[in-house]
């Protein structure tokens, strides 16, 4: 691992009169004006410059003044689980007479509006079918729909296929031909969208003429999460949907679900942050459908009734820590595989598979794998009749979905299916063909790659200065977010004498160190260290990257620093 510095761009902008720190830090992520750092609702990027937005309005408003039965069809993780919530709840606050929700159980019915979902969904006889967070791959889904005479509106955000599906109208900003400069929304933030855009034709046809207009701002709560758990790249138009959903939620203004995951992970509302909602609740709420179905995730955020959010929860809580566990054997088995290799031996592609490994957990698993071994990294799992299921996680400066259809491209039937993103992607392919993806996928990321692209790089906001070791700019850091996928929390580093060091919580080590010329003394943890090196003794100085953090114990808080990497000087 090295440490090289973030770039800056050769001139710093003008942002107000915020302290240099923070203008140099918010230069480094590309913020180029001060109207960038506005997070109010009244900044967002309207809803207009959407394609197909009109069309799935009047969709909608037909809907409504017929009473028709509207179901949505979601997707199995947090940002499926957020978004068919929003869909369901802004459509009550609406005006929908009858609105349900339908999220395929991933393990017998895979990804997507497929022929076999709108098999299902027909039992429920609804007459608007709605995707959220998926549908835009679906073309013999929509065919299906279509042909038993249900009319569909996909709202999706992932990137589209050659072939669209001939839905009755689709809103992603990703779809060819949409003009929308943010095409980072995630599913959920596609749905809030068309909800604002229903709710101004409402208006406009006098809806709201004798009553309150409904406030749909009571749904960024669960916006905000389902857009930081999907690690979309937050960019100014997100970053303003995560800061007001973290602001509903700090001021006690949250969903009971959410609320009661927040309980039984036992962080203080008060004080969360974005890093909290994707790696607190993002993986409690994640669980369900990654070991069961998603229908429990989705039931905690929509219940009003505090004791039952609280008893979901609670089953929320378990599930995840099922997933661990699980988790923790397939990354020892996984391991054990690459056990053998050396550095120079390693593919640069990696794609593992094991018989018995859980489907719903190979993402994690490709993602530790990748963070461990810095590069492309496929888990495959049995998807039974032959089939396995990939799921992979890529390094910077490597598409991994553009990838695929260029392995797919030259192997025309290697693949069955597959879809994603710049750094995630998935895909099915029969067993017997796996031996030859993994030299293709490993040949390509040869192809796009070198050597220096894989030794794996933090990049730093530079060194902290003795006297800024303090409480108000800790505070500061935190509050100057929300930070997340492509604008970073910022990461310093340092040179630091290590006073102390002891393991907590088996993986964890807590150190108190001295500042390179003693002035000062720290604290700092690092997660999930390699028992082989830590704790030693004989070590007393250190190479750190580290965030500047607050550390809240019995009421007091501290400085504390969290360290992302850590080796001997």
């Amino acid at each position: 691992m090295r440490i090289e510095p973030r770039p800056l761009p050769a001139t710093l902008p003008f942002l107000g009169d915020l302290p240099p720190l923070l203008t140099r830090l918010y230069a480094a992520r590309g913020v180029a004006s001060v109207e960038e750092l506005d997070k109010s609702l009244a900044r967002l990027i309207p809803f207009q410059q959407l394609k197909g937005i009109d069309a799935a309005v009047d969709l909608l408003v037909v809907a409504l003044e017929q009473r028709e039965r509207i179901l949505i069809v979601g997707d199995f993780d947090a940002d499926g689980a957020t978004a068919s919530t929003v869909g369901l709840l802004g459509l009550r606050l609406l005006g929908a007479a009858h609105v349900d929700y339908l999220v395929p159980n991933r393990f017998e019915y895979g990804y997507g509006l497929t022929p076999e979902i709108v098999a299902v969904a027909l039992e429920r006889q609804p007459q608007l079918l709605i995707t959220v967070d998926n549908g835009i791959s679906s073309v013999d889904g929509v065919a299906a729909a279509k042909a038993a005479g249900l009319k569909v509106l996909v709202t999706d955000h992932h990137l589209p296929g050659v072939e669209l599906p001939a839905a009755d109208a689709i809103v992603n900003p990703n779809q060819p031909g949409c003009e929308f400069p943010s095409k980072s929304l995630a599913g959920v933030g596609v749905i809030f969208y068309v909800l604002m855009a229903l709710r101004a034709r409402l208006r406009s046809l006098g809806c709201y003429a004798s009553q309150p207009q409904p406030n749909i701002g009571e749904l960024l709560d669960l916006v905000a999460l389902g857009s930081v758990a999907d690690v979309v790249p937050l960019d100014a138009n997100n970053r303003i949907l995560v800061h007001q959903g973290l602001e509903r939620i700090r001021a006690g203004r949250a969903r009971p679900g959410l609320k009661a995951i927040l309980e039984v992970a036992k962080r203080d509302h008060s004080r969360i942050t974005s890093t909290d909602l994707g790696f607190i609740l993002g993986p409690r709420l994640n669980a369900a459908g990654r070991l069961d179905d998603m229908s429990l995730g989705i039931e905690c955020l929509l219940t009003e009734d505090v004791a039952q959010a609280r008893e979901m929860a609670a089953q929320l809580d378990g599930m995840n820590q099922d997933r661990k566990s699980i988790e923790q054997g397939m990354q020892r088995e996984a391991l054990a595989q690459l056990k053998d290799l050396t550095v120079e031996s390693l593919p640069f592609g990696l794609c593992l598979f094991d018989p018995e490994w859980h489907q719903g957990v190979i993402g994690i698993l490709a993602s530790r794998l990748k963070e461990r071994y810095f590069r492309p990294t496929f888990a495959f799992a049995d998807a039974g009749d032959g089939l396995l299921k990939g799921s992979g996680r890529s390094v910077p400066g490597f598409h991994i979905r553009d990838a695929l259809s260029v392995v797919a491209t030259q192997y025309p039937e290697l693949i069955t299916k597959y879809g994603g993103h710049a750094m995630a992607a998935g895909l099915t392919l029969p067993e017997a063909n796996f031996p030859l993806f993994a030299e293709a996928f490993d040949a390509e990321v040869r192809r796009q790659l070198n050597e220096d692209d894989l030794t794996g790089r933090l990049l730093s906001d530079g060194t902290l200065a003795v006297e800024e070791f303090h409480l108000e700019l800790a505070r500061a850091l935190r509050n100057a977010g929300p930070w997340g996928q492509h604008f970073p929390e910022p990461l310093f580093h340092g040179v630091f004498q290590l006073v102390e060091q002891r393991v907590v919580g088996e993986r964890h080590l807590k150190v108190v160190l001295k500042s390179e010329c003693g002035s000062v003394k720290l604290d700092g943890i690092a997660f999930g260290i390699d028992r082989e090196i830590w704790p030693n003794p004989t070590i007393r100085w250190v190479e750190l990257a580290y965030k500047l953090d607050v550390n809240e114990y019995r009421g007091n808080e501290t400085v504390q620093l969290m360290i992302a990497h850590i080796e001997p000087r």
